[in-house]
């Protein structure tokens, strides 16, 4: 079984992460410190992309575009993460500046 971090960990060092890279990370919305969810949205020269923290077959930890593969505008990102909120009131919302919408984290996409 692999280990799991707890999700203010987890949220904590990706902010430090991305300052060590020059990059602006926010959290926009503080979850379950223990086991909250994590929608990451990339900001990026031609819009935005949320991703979403889920678990595969497995249990490992693997990410989705859960806006799709094509940039959105702020409001559709804005709509995404409410719609998840009703679902998960616990959820950590962090927006991260990353030109390319790659994310500045290891992250599997599925």
């Amino acid at each position: 079984m692999e280990a799991r971090l707890k999700s203010g960990v987890w949220v904590a060092a990706l902010v430090r992460q991305c300052d060590l890279l020059a990059r602006p990370a926010v959290v926009l919305r503080k979850g379950d410190p223990d086991s909250g969810g994590i929608v990451v949205v990339l900001r990026g020269r031609e819009g935005l992309s949320a991703l979403s923290q889920v678990r595969d077959g497995q249990g490992r930890l693997a990410w989705i575009r859960a806006t799709g593969e094509a940039p959105v505008d702020q409001a559709a990102a804005d709509a995404y993460v409410a719609r998840a909120l009703k679902r998960d009131p616990d959820l950590w919302v962090v927006e991260v500046d990353a030109p390319d919408l790659d994310p500045p984290f290891e992250a599997r996409l599925v």
